[in-house]
This record gives C-alpha cells, sequence and structure tokens, in this order.
C-alpha cells in the first residue's frame, strides 16, 4: 500500500538548496508563508533555538549527525561553535498550497530525528553531500532533487513511527494505523467515488460502527468531514491552477457546480470564485515579499 503518492502528486513539495559547509556563531532562519526547511547537520554540535505559540523558548542541543526538519514556518536560529563551526546541508521547503497543504497540517513543527535511526539515507545522503560539494553542470538541480528523495525518506521513517516522532493526532496518525490507512489511501485515491460511511469501513475491514469511532479518536473528526476537507483541499489547488469549478465538481464528485460551491462556501467562508481571487492576491503579495 502507497500511502504517500496520491498527497504527494496532488501536493508538490519543493527543496531549493541554499547552503553547504560550515555555520559559525549564530544563524537566523526567518518564518515565510508556505516555507519550510530541511537541515541536515553533517558533523559537530550545536544548539538551536525557537519559540512556542505561547512565547516559550526552546532549547535542544544536537550532538551527532541529525536531520532537522520544519515543516511549516517557524522562525529559529543555530548556534554554533566560533572557533570550528558545524557542517550543514540546507535547502528550503515550499509548499504547494502554504498551510493548507495536508502533510503541513499534518506534522509537527519540528522533528529532530538522528540519521543512524532512519535506515537507507547513506546512500541518498552521499548522493547529496557530494553534488553540495562540488560545482559541476545541474549540480544545484540536481542537489534540490536529492532533498526531495531525502524528504520522502523521512516521511516514511515518520509513517512508521508517527508516536515516537509526537504525532498522535491526526492524518499522519491515521496513516500510520493499519485500518484506517486503507481507507484514508482510498480516499485520496478516488475522491469522486460516492463514498458512504459502510464504505470506508468496508475498506478498512471494520464494523460502521467501530470504524466511525476509531476515524474520530485518530484524525479528529468524522469521516464524512474528512472527505469533504479533502475534497476542498483538492478544489482549492484546481482553483490555483486555473481550472473552472465546473470541471473541478465533476473531478471531485459533484453533481454540478452549485453543489461544490455550496460546501466550499460552507468550510472556507467564501464561494470558489472568491476565494480565487483572494488567493491570487496573497500569491502576489508574498511573492514580492520573498523576492
Amino acid at each position: 500500500m502507497d500511502r504517500l503518492s496520491a498527497l504527494l502528486e496532488r501536493f508538490r513539495v519543493r527543496a531549493h538548496l541554499f547552503h553547504a559547509g560550515r555555520l559559525c556563531g549564530l544563524t537566523h532562519f526567518d518564518a515565510k508563508p508556505g516555507r519550510g526547511f530541511l537541515h541536515v547537520l553533517r558533523r559537530g554540535d550545536m544548539e538551536l533555538t525557537h519559540r512556542r505559540d505561547d512565547g516559550v523558548l526552546v532549547r535542544i542541543e544536537v550532538h551527532e549527525p541529525t536531520l532537522l526538519f520544519y515543516p511549516r514556518p517557524l522562525e529559529h536560529d543555530f548556534h554554533n561553535a566560533p572557533a570550528d563551526g558545524s557542517d550543514f546541508v540546507c535547502a528550503s521547503l515550499d509548499f504547494e498550497g502554504g498551510g493548507t497543504h495536508p502533510l503541513v497540517r499534518a506534522l509537527p513543527a519540528l522533528v529532530v530525528l538522528p540519521l543512524q535511526q532512519v535506515p537507507g539515507l547513506d546512500a541518498s545522503l552521499s548522493l547529496l553531500f557530494a553534488e553540495a560539494d562540488q560545482m559541476r553542470c545541474g549540480h544545484r538541480f540536481l542537489a534540490d532533487r536529492l532533498f526531495e528523495v531525502v524528504l520522502l525518506q523521512l516521511l516514511r521513517w515518520l509513517l512508521d513511527h508517527a508516536k515516537e516522532a509526537g504525532v498522535s493526532v491526526g492524518l499522519m496518525a491515521g496513516l500510520s494505523d493499519t485500518h484506517l490507512a486503507l481507507t484514508l489511501t482510498a480516499l485520496h485515491e478516488q475522491p469522486r467515488k460516492a463514498w458512504r460511511l459502510q464504505d470506508m469501513a468496508a475498506q478498512a475491514g471494520m464494523s460502521r460502527s467501530a470504524f466511525a469511532a476509531k476515524f474520530k479518536v485518530v484524525l479528529g473528526q468524522t469521516p464524512a468531514d474528512y472527505l469533504a476537507d479533502w475534497r476542498m483541499s483538492l478544489a482549492q489547488a484546481h482553483l490555483r491552477h486555473g481550472h473552472p469549478v465546473k470541471l473541478i465538481a465533476s473531478e471531485l464528485g459533484y453533481a454540478n457546480a452549485s453543489a461544490l460551491s455550496r460546501v466550499f462556501a460552507q468550510r472556507l467562508g467564501a464561494s470558489p470564485t472568491a476565494w480565487k481571487k483572494e488567493s491570487l492576491q496573497t500569491s502576489s503579495k508574498t511573492g514580492k515579499e520573498l523576492s
């Protein structure tokens, strides 16, 4: 069962290498809409800090080669010894849809993971380090793609170790559950199907009552609400790509454009047309800020 492809095919993540080498002293990373970070500490010791939503300063010490994954905007600082520094390769991550990207909503603000805990990383990282260290034709493009491979391997690990990573509720927790993952993957792959509760439960190999209860506990919402939110996320993605509402309605299993617009307005507080206009304005403003 492939639990990730349907997500990543519909909601892309693009990596962009921006640093390879030592970092000394204090290095600050801003929080920008739709942007995350994936840092790989190759060698050295460091301290990283950020503030929680309540303003409390969090300090974490790292003393071995480690992946530092920030899936959503979080202002953070690296503190490295000025004498020798620590060796990094760093990439920014652009999540399609920004904060609406399903993985951004499903993951914790920070994942700190020693490299030795993720099987199979050695080959990918060896290629990544080789491309980051040498100036050759296409090295930046290839390094970006290799960072995306490392991210996928990290996501695989998180699916198999959700509780260890501090993920107990939400999409990643659901995809980590043997039974619920069957249903979630089917919903992701077939959003236009006329799903009934009994169909979802049968997909999971459970009774309707047991399935509904477990889904609500693990995902934090009912199966019907999850399906509606998934369809609305897809509708937003289609709108960003300029697809007409009538075509989107057909793709997502709604009888017509009016039916889709009604659900869209109920769940997102605006019509598809109004949402698209506001989204384009926001994207234009964000693009100017990033440039």
